[in-house]
């Protein structure tokens, strides 16, 4: 019992120790809240259509860069941060979604998406996230129905 005390303390240790990486950390990181009709505005200034489909907005004018483009905002289990939308548009190679990584990634497997950090202003991108947070609905697993099992 004492060498799997021991171990788990040590587990717990360096889990917690993970969470604040020095200066590297993003702890105190924080944005503020953007105003979601000029997210909206953003999202079509920047012609982010070229490349993804959302629910609310579309231009049958715009050139279409992938031949799937990719859905922004669906039904998830998990919740998507406010800082993992950001991450996603300042840093695309981050993290791919496994069901994009067909179509929307290089031979070096990073992220086809241009690199909008030059032109796209910080009020923009605050905005940008605000718009398209909501998007992003959560919804609880569903579980598969098991009957009641009668042993005979």
């Amino acid at each position: 019992m004492n060498k799997y005390y021991s171990f788990l303390m040590i587990v717990v240790i360096i889990s917690l120790s993970a969470c604040d990486a020095g200066r590297d950390s993003p702890r105190g990181f924080s944005l503020p809240k953007g105003d979601e009709v000029k997210g909206k505005q953003v999202f079509i200034k920047h012609q982010c259509l070229s490349c993804h489909l959302i629910a609310d907005v579309e231009d049958n004018e715009i050139t279409r860069e992938l031949e799937e483009p990719i859905q922004l905002g669906r039904k998830t289990a998990k919740v998507i941060t406010y800082a993992e939308l950001v991450t996603s548009i300042i840093n695309p190679s981050h993290k791919i979604s496994r069901g994009y990584l067909v179509n929307s990634v290089d031979e070096s497997g990073n992220s086809i998406m241009r690199n909008y950090n030059d032109v796209m202003t910080v009020a923009e991108l605050v905005d940008l996230v605000t718009y398209l947070q909501p998007h992003f609905k959560v919804t609880p697993v569903e579980y598969s129905p098991y009957r009641n099992y009668y042993v005979h």
